[in-house]
């Protein structure tokens, strides 16, 4: 799926998935969907992003963004990888 005039596209190859976007990030970036299947479909149950966000905060890493712990439903938070890559954990449902 995609747009190649837009320059980007997510490609799949069994149960991997990359999506190339030119342009559109500064940085390399890495996603995870949690409450998401390969195919974008929402799965039950799954670990919700601010369990997956108050784990790592225990562990001691720090957040460049981070998901609201009162909420429910989507939400989001970023971390950065050793070389400064963004780590983006997006649940859209």
């Amino acid at each position: 799926m995609g747009d190649i005039s837009q320059n980007w596209l997510v490609m799949k190859n069994g149960e991997s998935v990359i999506g190339l976007f030119q342009g559109m990030f500064e940085r390399n970036s890495l996603t995870f969907n949690p409450g998401w299947s390969q195919d974008a479909q929402a799965i039950a149950p799954f670990t919700d992003v601010r369990e997956i966000q108050q784990q790592l905060k225990e562990a001691g890493l720090e957040f460049m963004a981070e998901a609201d712990p009162a909420s429910t439903g989507p939400a989001s938070f970023v971390i950065l990888d050793p070389d400064g890559n963004p780590v983006i954990v997006d649940q859209h449902v």
